[in-house]
């Protein structure tokens, strides 16, 4: 049995919307995700237990749940509180937050990494908490973070292909659309994997360049802002 080029190429079109919309969904709740895991993480390291317990239960809720669940708890939830929004955005807000618990950890492990005398030479100088982390620990992070987060940001890309099951038009939506009209499964669904494998390797691409980038603009341990060298040199210059 030969492969049928022609049930790839006469719908070309659909492949090409799931594609589009899988990148933005991706795009989207990768962004949404990151974001909301900041606060997650810094409530991790919280010296008050009340925020840590908090941000431990929000990270091991959404990580030791399925993703499919996760998602049919957005589906069905939002409804339950009279909240109705398009499929498509009811599974970005779901991958975000399943995504940002997956950041949190990431973000804790990298300011866990900065050795903690740094914190505290910043605060010895006059900087406060926030401003220490921001100016100080921060840019020392940006490496560190950016192999995990790559992993990460795939794994999310690939998560998409479950919002076919709340008929989010997606890639594999369509290939499901596709393979119902020509009872072709074997040559969608290889296209399809085909799809997700130059997506995912386009994304770890340009994120291995911005790796080399930060490596080759600062070390690891080297570094800081302008602000934090005024504040360094400042503080250098007190008398003991």
């Amino acid at each position: 049995m030969a492969f049928d080029f022609n049930v790839i190429l006469d719908n070309w079109a659909l492949f090409a919307r799931g594609t589009w919309l899988t990148i933005i969904i991706a795009v989207a709740a990768v962004a949404v995700g990151f974001l909301i895991s900041i606060p997650i993480a810094l409530m991790a390291l919280s010296h008050r237990r009340t925020l840590r317990w908090i941000a431990t239960a929000y990270v091991e809720w959404f990580r030791n749940i399925p993703f499919i669940v996760v998602l049919y708890l957005f589906f069905y939830g939002l409804p339950f509180f009279n909240l109705r929004l398009p499929e498509a955005i009811v599974g970005t807000i779901a991958l975000a937050f399943f995504a940002s618990s997956y950041f949190a950890e990431i973000i804790r492990g990298a300011i866990l990494a900065v050795p903690k005398g740094q914190m505290e030479a910043a605060r010895a100088i006059g900087m406060s908490y926030f401003q220490g982390l921001w100016e100080i620990v921060a840019p020392q992070t940006v490496r560190l973070l950016v192999p995990p987060s790559t992993n990460t940001s795939i794994s999310m890309v690939k998560e998409t292909s479950v919002l076919s099951t709340i008929t989010v038009a997606e890639l594999t939506y369509q290939g499901l659309v596709v393979q119902g009209e020509t009872f072709a499964p074997f040559e969608v669904f290889l296209t399809t994997a085909a799809v997700y494998w130059v997506v995912t390797a386009i994304f770890a691409h340009f994120m291995h360049r911005a790796e080399k980038a930060f490596g080759a603009a600062q070390g690891a341990h080297q570094a800081r802002t302008s602000l934090a060298d005024k504040y360094l040199l400042i503080g250098a210059r007190r008398p003991a």
